[in-house]
């Protein structure tokens, strides 16, 4: 792990996990993982950063205003809360996403201030996990390398709603310099 580098989990959330309104397959099972890495960024004295999407009851991006999704994330709800595992104490900040009724973003850069955030905070390079890899991990990545950072994807804590949009989505990681790693190799490289 660097010594400049920060975590963002991105939404680990209730409605994007089995039983929530748009549920990625198996999003809860990167809840340890991304705990063991958020464990690992605090014991070396690095912010995390978890995002939320958090949505007004009459946002675009939902299917009764014309957008693709189901509501979810709605301000306010259990279903935008954080996972209830997702454990809170190394998390550092939470930044949330998406609450403005006329705009959609699936980045956690886009429209929130987390790229000043990161900078005043000494960060030169972020590692994003969560929710769902070829949304808004792809999204926050490629916005995370655009700003500047030196930016990786942690591939095996982070999971797609469409694995086969997956290979293309590393493409454009790769275009845009974002190197892709796993959870084990970070923690590998982690002080104890």
């Amino acid at each position: 792990m660097v010594e400049r580098a920060a975590l963002i989990v991105v939404d680990l959330q209730n409605d994007f996990c089995p039983g929530g309104a748009l549920a990625v397959p198996e999003g809860d099972r990167i809840v340890p993982l991304v705990n063991a890495l958020a464990q690992a960024f605090a014991r070396a004295g690095r912010p995390v950063v978890a995002t939320q999407d958090w949505h007004p009851q009459d946002h675009v991006s939902f299917r009764d205003r014309g957008g693709p999704w189901p509501p979810h994330c709605v301000q306010g709800t259990p279903g935008a809360d954080l996972h209830p595992e997702l454990r809170r104490e190394p998390i550092t900040h939470i930044v949330r996403k998406a609450y403005r009724p006329d705009q959609e973003a699936y980045s956690g850069f886009q429209g929130t201030g987390l790229a000043d955030l990161l900078r005043g905070l000494g960060v030169e390079e972020v590692y994003v996990c969560g929710l769902a890899t070829d949304y808004c991990v792809h999204a926050t990545a490629l916005d995370a390398a655009r700003a500047g950072f030196r930016t990786a994807v942690v591939e095996d804590a982070a999971r797609p709603v469409y694995p086969e949009q997956v290979p293309d989505r590393r493409k454009e990681w790769e275009q845009a310099g974002v190197r892709v790693v796993r959870g084990e190799e970070l923690l590998a490289a982690s002080p104890a």
